[in-house]
Formats: C-alpha cells, structure tokens, sequence
C-alpha cells in the first residue's frame, strides 16, 4: 500500500548566476518525490490546471512512477508560484504567488470524494502544516477527520507542522490547526525553528513533549546543522550529522529528512536509524540549489543509508 501525500506542487523560481531556474516544488510534494527515489510506493493527492505547465507537471510525476489518479484537475486556474533568494549561509527566504493555484479548490472539484474515501484507507498519510494553510477552515476539518480515520483504522498519519507565517491570518489560527492534527497524527516532525516562532518553545524537549502530550507516538524535531532530537516512547536522544557541511541552499533540507525518515521507519528499522538517514538526506540536499535532489545523488546516497 503506497504513502498517500496530501499538498501542492508549485513552480519554484532558483537564483543561478545572474539567472533564474524553473524548478518543480512543494513541500509535500519534495517528501513525495524523494520517497518514491528512495523506493517506496507514493499517491499524491492535490490538483492542476490544464496548462503547460500542469501538464508537464503530471507527465514528470508520472516518469517518476507517483501515482496520480487522485491529481484532480481545475482547468480555469493554474500551478502555485514561489522564488527563492539565499544568504551567504544558504538560508533562504521565499516569495510567494499561489493565492489562485488549483489545488485551493482541490475540495471542489469533480472525482475529490473518490479520493477521500481511498485516502481514509490509507497505510500511511502524510501532510503538513503548508498543506493545511491552503484551505478554508471547514476544509481543515474536513481534512482533521480524514487523518483521524487513517489513525482509527490502524494507519500511520505523519505530520510536518512547517510553519510559513505568510499562509496564514495570526499565528493563533496557525496553532489550533497545529495542535488539533497533531492530536490524529502518530509521527511528528517539526523544525525547532519554527516551534519556537509559533509555540515560543525554548527547547527541542519542549517541543517533543508538547507533541507526545497531543497524543504522537513518536516526535522527531529537526534542528538544521545540528542534527534531530528523537523522542519516542520513553526514548529522548539527539543525533548530531555524521560531518559538518556547508550549505549553499536550505531549501527542502527538512523535507528530504522527513523522506528518509519515513522510508526508515517502512522499512522495518529504529526511529534513531531512521533519523541518521534523515540526516544524511538532509545534509545533502542544502548542498544543492532548490528543494529537489538530484536523482543521481539520491541513488549514489541509498547504499550509505541503507535502502
């Protein structure tokens, strides 16, 4: 049974030389992808134009072997825009154009109950606070009690709160939906840096035990060049990257972690492997302009991981 992920892809803008690289990207869509490179069977549930630039979109995801059937289509609008600009450090920041993408009216469109009902069976759910920001409140309810339906019926829901201010009216609306689908969700994985903006948490234990409190089996926060704190059961450890490594774009660095670590935990091993792993991918990937690693270095990558 594949990883059904819930989200939006976008046209991401990339500064290269004096230049801008169009690239294919979203949060949940870079977990997606680069779970499906790393071997693991993946839908994706979200929605496109009929634009050139939708159908390249379905036809790469297709190459990459996604499932699409539940990519539902709203053919008077288009993909999401954002560009990205770095700092001498590689920490990004982000523009956005997506207020009309397609996938805001993913809820609206024909063949979305078909997909909600094969959603709620799903093995393993996954979305993230961005995916959340794209909908309307009744939509978020709506997509509160599909996840508690995958978590009542034996499957794994796993949730990036991934913060991004600009998608949502305060930060008091950010935290209700936060806390409410945390409390369906079985793995957490939140960046520090965000839960201390919203939650002002002073430390990545906070953090896990606020999540764990919600009811999440396991909570993995990610702490940028400083590795992850794993909390599982009565398990607490951190795990610092195998080396230093400098980064030239921060862009999707969670993302690939989350990624790697799912594919860990599918496969059979320790929540403190599978976040090595995650650093490992994460690590890589902000070597690289844009969200999306290179094919080639994900595959030279899998054996140091263990796939």
């Amino acid at each position: 049974m594949p990883v059904i992920a819930i989200g939006e892809c976008m046209l991401e803008l990339v500064r290269v030389g004096d230049g801008w690289q169009l690239n294919y990207a979203g949060d949940a869509f870079n977990t997606a992808l680069t779970l499906r490179r790393l071997d693991v069977p993946v839908a994706f549930l979200s929605a496109l134009g009929t634009d050139p630039f939708s159908l390249e979109m379905r036809a790469g995801w297709l190459r990459e072997q996604i499932d699409t059937s539940m990519v539902l289509t709203d053919p008077t609008r288009l993909p999401g825009l954002y560009a990205i600009r770095t700092d001498a450090d590689g920490e990004r920041s982000f523009y956005y154009w997506r207020e009309r993408s397609a996938v805001r009216r993913l809820f609206e469109l024909p063949g979305i109950e078909a997909a909600v009902a094969r959603v709620r069976d799903a093995g393993v759910l996954y979305l993230s606070g961005i995916t959340l920001s794209l909908f309307k409140d009744e939509e978020r309810t709506r997509l509160l009690e599909i996840a508690r339906a995958v978590r009542a019926g034996g499957g794994r829901v796993v949730f990036d709160p991934n913060y991004r201010a600009a998608g949502w009216p305060d930060q008091h609306a950010a935290r209700c939906a936060f806390e409410a689908l945390a409390g369906a969700a079985s793995i957490v994985l939140p960046t520090f840096a965000d839960e201390n903006l919203l939650f002002g948490d002073v430390t990545a234990e906070r953090t896990a035990q606020r999540y764990q409190a919600l009811g999440a089996d396991e909570v993995v926060v990610k702490l940028a060049a400083r590795g992850c704190l794993v909390a599982a059961g009565a398990q607490c450890e951190y795990l610092a990257p195998r080396s230093a490594v400098r980064a030239v774009d921060t862009t999707g660095a969670g993302d690939a972690f989350n990624a790697a670590y799912l594919a860990a935990r599918l496969a059979g091993r320790s929540s403190s492997e599978a976040a090595r792993a995650g650093n490992m991918l994460a690590g890589e990937v902000v070597r690289y302009p844009g969200a999306i690693l290179p094919l080639e270095r994900i595959a030279a990558l899998k054996r140091l991981m263990g796939f």
